[in-house]
């Protein structure tokens, strides 16, 4: 029997682990593995396996080796063969269409601030997905605890990028972007030149989330109508669950109940403003809740299905924030990721 990829193999678990949010170390054992079986000439990485020392290799384990063992002899790991037959069902008709739709993700984060994977490690991912794009959105300056991007750092980064998309498959593309802190007075935590620059701006409110309902409210309508701001990000700022280990937010193992303010007004100034409210769909955070979802509809907001992906697995959740989407028959030409990227930007261009 022919062999089959360890590497692959290896990455591929790894891929599923994040997508169903398992804990953070699981995954980074089978990254880890991965990246050291790579360094290895086929030829010695034969001989270890046949003397059974691959787990004497720094980064492999016993589990990991068993599974490039397993490769080697052009067997499917029965790891991987475990966690694919226990994936999700498919989604409901509705959500399904929503989904194909779909051309990309405005909300997804990297190593650059605290996303677990380098940016072309996540831009490869969602171009194996079928993304045409995904917006940066690294976190700004005061999120230390996520490492947030100063503006010098942010500048480093577009010229980053620029040259990386050089180098991408032929068809996709990352947009440049931040996830800006909103703060107490509805400013955005980031220099106006280089918010200018960005392609799509999400702003999130990330620190006193049960502030009281008259200033969190006008926190956020501030906010809206700042011509740099694109997308509300997560705007009740809820936690319904923490089973995953994703990063520094999620490590707590605490549920958090949604913030609270005025939510016509909110939605009124996105709509008099053309801002997008984006639908969450981290697993653990869901949000807005469907009855605020409803009620946004209703409004005539714009929407922005995102995953907030931390890791290139996550960026599979979008299935997630569809079938809450349809559930509440969010229009899919008001979400705003089933446009080209051209269009994105000239949308986000047009109150800037």
């Amino acid at each position: 029997m022919a062999s089959r990829d360890p590497v692959a193999d290896l990455r591929r678990i790894a891929f599923l682990l994040e997508r169903a949010n398992e804990a953070t170390y699981r995954v980074k054992a089978f990254r880890s593995a991965a990246a050291a079986v790579a360094k290895l000439p086929a030829e010695e990485l034969a001989e270890r396996a046949e003397a059974g020392t691959l787990a004497k290799l720094p980064g492999v384990g016993e589990v990991t080796a068993r599974c490039v063992t397993e490769s080697l002899t052009g067997e499917e790991p029965v790891y991987l063969r475990r966690i694919t037959a226990t994936e999700g069902t498919d989604l409901p008709a509705a959500a399904q269409a929503l989904r194909s739709a779909l051309r990309g993700d405005c909300h997804v984060h990297s190593d650059w601030s605290d996303g677990g994977s380098p940016i072309e490690e996540m831009a490869l991912a969602a171009a194996d997905l079928g993304h045409e794009y995904f917006v940066l959105t690294d976190h700004s300056p005061r999120l230390t605890v996520a490492h947030g991007l100063t503006a010098d750092r942010l500048r480093r980064q577009l010229d980053h990028v620029a040259k990386l998309n050089e180098a991408l498959p032929e068809g996709f593309r990352i947009l440049t972007g931040i996830e800006v802190d909103i703060l107490d007075d509805g400013s955005l935590d980031q220099e106006d030149e280089l918010l200018a620059r960005l392609d799509v701006v999400v702003g999130s409110v990330h620190n006193k989330l049960r502030d009281e309902p008259a200033r969190m409210t006008r926190r956020m309508v501030n906010a809206l109508a700042n011509p740099h701001l694109d997308i509300l990000g997560h705007m009740t700022g809820r936690k319904v669950s923490a089973k995953g280990e994703g990063d520094a937010a999620h490590r707590t193992g605490r549920t958090r109940p949604p913030s609270t303010f005025d939510l016509e007004k909110v939605l009124a100034a996105a709509v008099e403003h053309g801002k997008a409210i984006e639908i969450n769909s981290r697993p653990d955070r869901l949000d807005p809740p469907k009855r605020m979802l409803t009620v946004a509809v209703e409004a005539g907001c714009l929407f922005s299905i995102d995953t907030d992906a931390h890791a290139p697995g996550q960026l599979d959740w979008l299935g997630y924030g569809c079938e809450r989407a349809a559930l509440c028959d969010v229009p899919p030409d008001r979400v705003v990721n089933t446009w080209t990227a051209d269009r994105l930007v000239e949308w986000t261009r047009s109150h800037a």
